[in-house]
């Protein structure tokens, strides 16, 4: 009967260290986007993370769905409103998308369902006037977030009521939050932070000038975009 040697072991097992060492790097090297020239996925400063942190200011607001409304208003032909029900007979769309915090988790691969800005404007359900350049989402106890029209518009933003398969939670912003974040080919235009899709959203106002959001006033960059690292707008 065979029976190999310690140093056959040793080296069994320092190649089996090699291999894990070299399996890790390539899928670093791929997030980073130094392998073969695969897209970067993870912006810098950022941390991969499996979980989906609960972060907000405030208290989480109760929801009544009977009274609920979505309001569409401002720089539009005409003002829009839909209940609940009618908001989610409204064309549906899924999207996966990388999201990326500005407290530095990133999370990948994350599966989202809702309704798309520009397919209401496609489908002719919402109609913005030529001076309409930007967007500022409404959300419940006051908390605003900004955002330009062509980013509202654009495929990586969507306004949300289901994650993974489920209908949002309560502490993830149910029963409609805005998201975005990166595809995973990073074929989107642009991005921002998750900070700029607002949770438990009400309306969209869409104006011809930009005005700060909650977070932009407390001190947060105006654009956000996670592969600028644009976190803060000015020193504390």
């Amino acid at each position: 009967m065979f029976t190999p040697s310690l140093n056959m072991l040793i080296n069994r097992r320092s190649n089996a260290y090699l291999d894990g060492r070299s399996h890790l790097r390539g899928l670093f090297s791929r997030l980073r986007g130094r392998n073969g020239g695969e897209p970067k996925r993870l912006p810098p400063g950022q941390s991969l993370t499996d979980k989906f942190p609960v972060l907000h200011y405030g208290d989480v607001p109760s929801v009544d769905l009977d009274s609920w409304d979505f309001r569409v208003y401002g720089l539009v032909e005409e003002e829009r409103v839909w209940t609940y029900e009618e908001f989610m007979e409204l064309p549906r769309t899924k999207i996966d998308l990388d999201i990326h915090c500005v407290t530095r988790w990133s999370k990948l691969d994350t599966e989202w369902e809702g309704v798309s800005v520009k397919t209401l404007l496609e489908e002719g359900l919402i109609s913005p006037k030529p001076k309409a350049q930007f967007v500022i989402q409404h959300c419940e106890q006051g908390f605003t977030a900004n955002l330009p029209l062509a980013l509202v518009l654009a495929s990586n933003f969507l306004l949300a009521t289901h994650y993974d398969g489920s209908p949002l939670t309560l502490e993830h912003g149910y029963p409609l939050r805005g998201v975005i974040g990166s595809f995973s080919d990073r074929s989107e235009d642009k991005t921002a932070y998750l900070w700029k899709g607002g949770k438990w959203l009400r309306a969209l106002e869409f104006r011809a000038e930009d005005q700060p959001g909650f977070w932009e006033r407390a001190g947060y960059h105006n654009e956000g975009d996670p592969w600028k690292e644009q976190r803060y707008g000015r020193t504390f």
